[in-house]
């Protein structure tokens, strides 16, 4: 099929549900941790309580890329029945886990959160693949990763901006503050519209031979062969893709989990205080640790706006390659290799800064990785697999996300980080030297379709 190119503005209506699914993600990410901890979490356990994340992506993301790859509605399309969806699920999971009253509540709600993210996401991916021409791939993706830098900035600091509008970050013992509760309120809206945006300025092309695709439709019983076979069948470029994947998603995973005990303890002095630690019967004990868990609050948002930074790096980052690849042809591989560099260094650094201040530089340098982890191996992939099973090819593509993130939740970063010491901030020096080895790793990368685009010849 030849696809038309698009012009700037239908590949931001195209994209834009993904700046709900970035709120999600964002506030997910920076604030969930935070949610734990007052619940009770010691930080030993933070990311083994995170393994919902990735689990429900392993399972959830290629069936749904399986689903809409066979999904056809004259009205409604291929993926945009999956955006609704999704949109709706994590809408409800958003508005409900700051209300969690127990450990084991949002725990369960971050299950639900991230299943009905994933529903949305994977099809989004597609959607560039299915949309645009080969020529336009790298810019599409940048596009998308413009729109997440906003998405994840702008979530990041909802916390840290309604409290300054007056809302209290002081709560009592195991309850979130509501300012979290609001913020979280408010991406839920923003998830909901950003995708119905999406799904009603933006049109799908229809298979392109409707017989044969009505033909594979109609057979039975084939998902979990089709899945085997498309794993075993697996190209050497995604294998290798995959392993600059693994360093990379465990460097974030890493970052996700750990960032906020890390930096409230290491850099802002301000550790969660532990209940069991203080006698509440006492009135001068709990206000000591109403003072504590106040100043641990007020620093965690303090942290979650700093996690936003790397949110407007990677959109700044995205913004001049938009610019850049709207018009020419870039070196993806070495365009990857050397952002995901810099965000190890970014991540090394916190260890060493004399003040908070200085996590604007971290955060910067590790925006410009995020900025690339969000493009070039999607560009790189889709460039290097068959178009007809982009949905499903998406879909295992995401294992090389996922495996890494359950590997880091069920141990790995702690014992990894306790090599360095038991400070939780050894846990950033980890995810720093698991950037640059799969910065590294950009050298694997030989198929020069997808390092860059190749001009079909006559």
């Amino acid at each position: 099929m030849n696809k038309r190119k698009l012009n700037f503005w239908e590949i931001w209506n195209m994209s834009f549900g993904f700046l709900g699914i970035q709120f999600g993600f964002a506030l997910q990410g920076g604030f969930m941790s935070r949610i734990f901890q007052t619940l009770g979490a010691g930080k030993e356990d933070i990311p083994l309580l995170w393994i919902a994340a990735p689990l429900t992506g392993l399972i959830v993301q290629p069936i749904i890329g399986y689903l809409s790859d066979r999904t056809w509605s004259p009205k409604w399309g291929r993926r945009r029945p999956y955006f609704l969806l999704g949109a709706i699920l994590s809408s409800l999971a958003l508005f409900f886990v700051p209300h969690s009253s127990a450990l084991w509540v949002a725990a369960g709600f971050l299950w639900i959160l991230d299943a009905s993210i994933n529903i949305s996401m994977e099809p989004f991916r597609a959607l560039v693949a299915d949309k645009l021409p080969d020529s336009q791939r790298s810019y599409g993706f940048v596009v998308q990763t413009l729109i997440i830098g906003i998405g994840t900035w702008v979530a990041s600091n909802l916390p840290w901006f309604v409290s300054k509008l007056g809302v209290s970050d002081a709560a009592e013992s195991g309850v979130v503050p509501m300012s979290v509760k609001i913020a979280f309120a408010i991406g839920a809206f923003v998830f909901l519209l950003s995708i119905l945006y999406t799904i009603f300025t933006t049109s799908e092309y229809p298979p392109e031979d409707m017989e044969e695709f009505e033909k594979e439709k109609a057979k039975k019983n084939q998902f979990i062969s089709d899945i085997v076979n498309n794993i075993g069948s697996m190209p050497l470029t995604m294998k290798r893709l995959g392993v600059i994947q693994f360093f990379s998603w465990f460097a974030f995973f890493t970052m996700w989990s750990m960032a906020n005990p890390a930096l409230t303890e290491h850099v802002f002095n301000t550790p969660a205080p532990v209940e069991a630690n203080y006698d509440m019967s006492i009135p001068e004990q709990k206000e000591a640790f109403d003072t504590a868990n106040t100043a641990f609050q007020k620093s965690s948002n303090s942290v979650g706006s700093y996690m936003g930074v790397y949110g407007l790096s990677s959109m700044a980052f995205a913004l001049l390659l938009v610019m850049y690849t709207s018009k020419r042809r870039i070196n993806r591989k070495y365009v990857h290799m050397f952002s995901l560099i810099l965000g190890g260094i970014g991540f090394i650094l916190m260890k060493y800064i004399p003040s908070h201040e200085y996590l604007t530089v971290s955060f910067i340098l590790i925006g410009f990785s995020w900025g690339s982890i969000l493009s070039m191996p999607y560009a790189m992939l889709s460039s290097s697999v068959n178009p007809k099973k982009m949905g499903v090819i998406m879909g295992i593509f995401n294992m090389f996300i996922v495996i890494p993130q359950i590997i880091a939740a069920i141990g790995g970063v702690n014992f990894v980080s306790n090599l360095f010491g038991e400070e939780a901030i050894n846990a950033m020096m980890v995810a720093g030297l698991s950037l640059i080895i799969a910065g590294l790793c950009n050298f694997l990368i030989t198929n020069k379709n997808a390092i860059t685009y190749q001009p079909e010849t006559e």
